[in-house]
């Protein structure tokens, strides 16, 4: 990592876990592989930034904690990379395992436990609705190609519609970095 940190894989530790190295990678990882319309792609930081608000809209009582749960739910791509979910699917468990040991490290690093089940449908959720937005507004999806996918995304308060608006826009990789550096030190400190 550009931290000086070296990450085992396979059973990472989460003193080997720096907020730097995940911001740095997130916002240099494409999500739909790249295949998004602006001159920047459309990073996992941006994504992961757009979930947040999202589930927060969603559940406007939950706190710093559960919308770091938010923020921090793709955290592991900064080092595995986002495989697009038909390819994950035919992967099978191999990734999923190393992803959720990734995930587990992280949510120590950052004192988080793992998620109850409500904040699990809750990210869950947030996610589907970010990517159905993304699939229409990025990614060359129809509506109703959407719809079918993801499902039809809820009306979101208009604060939230003009963070979408924000979010969606093509950013630079340095920031979406800081975007998501400054997100988690709000949130952190809210902790």
């Amino acid at each position: 990592m550009l931290s000086g940190r070296r990450l085992d894989l396979l059973d990472p530790s989460p003193l080997d876990v720096e907020i730097t190295d995940i911001a740095h990678g997130l916002a240099r990882v494409a999500r739909w592989n790249g295949q998004t319309a602006g001159p920047h792609v459309f990073s996992v930081a941006q994504h992961s930034l757009l979930v947040e608000a999202i589930g927060g809209a969603l559940d406007p009582r939950i706190g710093a904690p559960e919308r770091l749960e938010l923020l921090l739910h793709d955290a592991p791509e900064y080092v595995i990379g986002d495989i697009i979910s038909p390819l994950k699917n035919a992967i099978g468990d191999a990734y999923r395992s190393v992803e959720r040991r990734l995930l587990a490290a992280i949510r120590q690093r950052f004192g988080l436990a793992a998620p109850s089940p409500a904040l699990a449908r809750l990210v869950k959720r947030a996610d589907r609705i970010a990517a159905a937005i993304e699939a229409t507004r990025l990614a060359g999806f129809s509506s109703a190609e959407a719809d079918g996918i993801f499902g039809r995304p809820p009306v979101l308060p208009d604060p939230v519609s003009a963070e979408i608006e924000r979010l969606v826009a093509g950013w630079p990789t340095a920031e979406a970095e800081a975007c998501y550096l400054a997100r988690f030190a709000a949130l952190q400190r809210g902790a």
